[in-house]
């Protein structure tokens, strides 16, 4: 996150008295607000604020970085104001992520971001593989995964939940599972090869469970597996942002909701911060955003 963003944040919470009354004079999502001010309080590696329901009030560590901030402030603002015709904001951000994330999640936030900044221009290259972003020229990957190379640099952007769930007629055909252990009798759709394959849960205590399921449809991806879902082939572990609409619609039932189904984080992914433009920043921000209003974010 930008730093001098968390300062001002920090500073109007202080003079505001409360993250409310900072993220309606900033213009900021009271969510986005915590998260700087989370971001600020673990970067001074102390608490900032003493909080209650209706008030915040600053530590002894938080005066003498307010104070601090204040300057910080100061120097910027004396700073030259960036051109007003939105130059910075000017040209190409080359993204790329998984089919699946940009038809479910992404391609909403591109849009509302580009309609925000009608100067700047995206090319979202979806893709199931990883990509070289280095050899393929792309600035920003968006990647649903726990494993990270570690000549990259992520940013976390919120989680990937999972839910199984089946269309009506499905469950109207061979009945709805009401535990676990009745997965092993359903049709149960997965990413791998055709035969045997684990779902792993946790239970309301904490306890993890690994239910052996058998389904006759396999595929690499995602889309397609929600595809035959709501066609009523079987049922299916979705990320729950993919899932939202059709349980929405009432094309699918979310199944066992009890049982936490596994969760995977959304990183976004680039080789450099030395040379990341202010279309990039205000890209990753604006997402970071959008997932927090989307129930994504961690």
């Amino acid at each position: 996150m930008d730093r001098l963003t968390a300062a001002r944040v920090f500073v109007t919470i202080a003079e505001r008295g409360s993250l409310t009354a900072a993220a309606g004079a900033i213009g900021m999502s009271r969510a986005m607000v915590t998260r700087y001010l989370n971001e600020m309080e673990s970067w001074v590696g102390t608490r900032l604020f003493h909080r209650n329901t209706r008030h915040v009030g600053l530590t002894e560590a938080g005066e003498r970085i307010l104070g601090q901030s204040r300057e910080l402030l100061a120097l910027a603002d004396q700073l030259p104001e960036p051109p007003e015709d939105g130059a910075d904001m000017l040209g190409v951000l080359r993204i790329t992520c998984s089919q699946s994330l940009a038809q479910t999640l992404l391609a909403d936030v591109v849009a509302r971001f580009l309609e925000q900044h009608p100067e700047s221009a995206i090319d979202l290259l979806a893709a199931e593989h990883a990509v070289d972003l280095a050899a393929e020229r792309i600035d920003l990957s968006v990647r649903v995964t726990d494993t990270l190379p570690q000549d990259v640099i992520a940013r976390p952007l919120g989680l990937c939940r999972s839910v199984i769930c089946a269309s009506p007629g499905y469950l109207a055909r061979h009945g709805t599972p009401t535990a676990l252990s009745d997965l092993m009798g359903h049709n149960c759709l997965s990413y791998t090869r055709f035969g045997r394959s684990l779902w792993r849960f946790t239970t309301p205590d904490q306890t993890r469970v690994d239910v052996p399921v058998v389904g006759n449809l396999s595929a690499n991806d995602s889309m397609a597996l929600l595809a035959a879902a709501i066609a009523g082939v079987g049922i299916s572990m979705q990320p729950r942002h993919a899932v939202a609409t059709p349980i929405a619609r009432g094309e699918l039932v979310a199944l066992l909701p009890e049982f936490e189904a596994p969760s995977l984080g959304i990183h976004a992914v680039y080789v450099s911060r030395r040379h990341q433009t202010a279309l990039m920043r205000a890209f990753l921000d604006f997402t970071l955003d959008c997932f927090t209003r989307f129930d994504v974010a961690p």
